[in-house]
This record gives structure tokens, sequence and C-alpha cells, in this order.
């Protein structure tokens, strides 16, 4: 009796051990293994470094130009989206006066979002599209950069009784990417739609491998994924499958943002309807998805100096800096 216990014991020790070796091997197989292999980490969450970017110093990558506005006085507050911090950091560069811009970096916190603080009288601010726009709504700051509102972010503004006014002062790709070993490079506008919308969801089905798609979003009200909505119109993104996390992925977001900004090297964008979103066939119109990005203002700010730095935006000398950022002129 006792042997047949012992025996009994020791097979169910055997079989626990077998069952957990076997789940732990499955679960490698299907996801650590698979995850490595399949395309995935094309939209990890990028924070920019504003450090980077800093007016006046020599170290940041800023465009340069030899500019006939020199702003002493007045000087309108700078914020707006990530994409767009090298654009009004090389106005502020080649515009305002040293000293104007006070950067104290910081770690991330619910007081600091995105980990870059700038003191209170800092000329040159940094709250992203999320806060940017309640920031110029509540006259924090005078002019953003930024692409289209959200639905949302226009009924705050309503809401508050604030007009706002968007000056298009370039124009950028809205582009995907995927992971750099994805065989797929092309794809057309309305796969793309179908792809959110859940009609595809292998991909397989748009010519490449047999690998369940992860159609990645963004945060709701970034510029991002308010381009997306634009783009989707009607047609509503589906809620993403349990497997989509083993599958490989696809996101969006703004060409330079891509390409001159995060630098990641394991994606690439694709080419929508034949057409690669270069800087060319942006200007010339042959990108399918193109927006424009705007200085937005409230349309109560008297600050004089936003009429005269918008204007000088807009000239050549304005268009030659926003050329030389990376983006393209709107002229």
């Amino acid at each position: 009796m006792r042997k047949n216990n012992l025996l009994k014991q020791l097979l169910t020790i055997a079989f626990v051990i077998i069952f957990f070796i076997s789940f732990n091997l499955s679960i490698y197989a299907l996801f650590t293994m698979r995850l490595a292999n399949n395309f995935s980490d094309t939209s990890q969450a990028k924070m920019i470094d504003v450090g980077m970017y800093l007016p006046h110093n020599e170290e940041s990558d800023l465009a340069t130009i030899e500019s006939s506005l020199k702003l002493k006085d007045n000087l309108p507050v700078l914020d707006g989206a990530a994409a767009l911090v090298p654009v009004y950091a090389s106005i502020i560069h080649n515009v305002y006066p040293k000293g104007c811009v006070t950067y104290d970096g910081g770690a991330f916190s619910d007081d600091n979002f995105y980990g870059e603080n700038f003191a209170k009288d800092s000329k040159m601010q940094y709250k992203n599209t999320v806060r940017g726009y309640q920031a110029i709504v509540d006259g924090e700051t005078d002019i953003l950069f930024c692409a289209t509102p959200s639905a949302e972010q226009k009924a705050y503004a309503e809401e508050k009784g604030v007009e706002l006014v968007y000056v298009p002062v370039g124009l950028e790709g809205f582009v995907f990417f995927v992971n750099e070993k994805n065989p797929v490079e092309n794809l057309t506008t309305q796969q793309v739609r179908d792809i959110y919308a859940g009609k595809y969801t292998n991909w397989s089905q748009v010519g490449g491998p047999n690998r369940v798609i992860n159609p990645v979003t963004r945060l709701e009200g970034s510029g991002s994924q308010s381009a997306m909505n634009a783009f989707m119109g009607e047609t509503k993104i589906a809620p993403k499958s349990p497997l989509a996390i083993a599958g490989g992925s696809i996101g969006f977001s703004f060409r330079y943002y891509m390409d001159g900004i995060v630098g990641n090297q394991d994606v690439k964008m694709l080419s929508l309807n034949g057409v690669y979103p270069s800087a060319e066939n942006i200007q010339n119109g042959t990108y399918p998805i193109i927006a424009k990005f705007y200085a937005i203002y409230r349309a109560d700010n008297e600050n004089e100096n936003i009429h005269i730095l918008i204007d000088w935006l807009l000239s050549e000398e304005g268009q030659t800096l926003i050329e030389d950022t990376g983006y393209v002129r709107i002229k």
C-alpha cells in the first residue's frame, strides 16, 4: 500500500513538473519567440528629448538661418506638439534673444507629464498636443504649433468661449509604419482603413506573411490620433483581437517625427497607393495623406508680435526655416 501511495505521489509530482515545463515552453513559443521575430514593437511610445532642441545652445539640433526679424520684447510664448518641437524651438533660436528660455528638465510625474520642465517665465514651453490645446485656450501660451485639433479640443474652446485662429504654416505627411522585417512595403489607403476597421486581421490578407495584425492606436487627443480619426472618417476603429498582442504591428505618426526625430532604424514607413512619403511627394501632392500644421493663437490676444511672427513664418525666410527643420513648406 505504501509503495502504491509513493508511486502515485511521484507520478503526481512528475506530472506537475512536466505540465509547468510544457506551459512555459508554450508561452515562450507563443509570445517571447514570436514577439522577437514577428515584426512587433513598431509603435512603442517615444518621448522626445527636448534637451536636444534648446534654443541658443551650440549642441542643439536646430535649423539656423540669417533672419531679418529679431524680436526683443513682448515675446510670444511658444508651445506645441512633440513632432513640432524642432520648428518652434528653431524659431526662438533665430528670432528671440538669448536668455528667454529656462529649461529645468526633471523626472516624469503627474505634474511633469512629459518629463520636460520649463520655468513659468520661459518663452519656450512643452506640453505636447493633449495639454497644449488646453494651455492655448487658458491663455498660458501665445502660439501653439499643432496639427488639427480633435472634436473634444474644439469643444473645450467653445465651452470657454474662446475663438482660436488657425494659420497653416507647413505641410507634413501622415504615415503608417511597420517593423523593417515585415516584407510588406505598400498598402492602399482602403487596405489601411480595413485593417483598423477589423476587416483584415492577418498580414497574409494584404500580401504579407501568415501573421496576426496588431493595429496600434495612440492616446486620444494626441495630434496623430486626431489625424487618424480624420483619415478613418465615418469608418470606426474596431477593438483589437486578444491575439493581436502576438502579432505584427502597424502604427501611424507624422513623417518627420518618425524619420527625423525618433529615427528608429527598426521600423520603416509604408508607401500608400504606391507613393512613398518623401518630402518631394508631399510637396507635389502625390502622397495621398497630407496634413497641414498650424500656428494657433487666441483671436482676442492683443500681443502684436504674434501677427508679426506668423507673417514672418509665411515669408520666404520663415518657409526656408520650416524646410530646414525637415518639414515641407506650405508655399
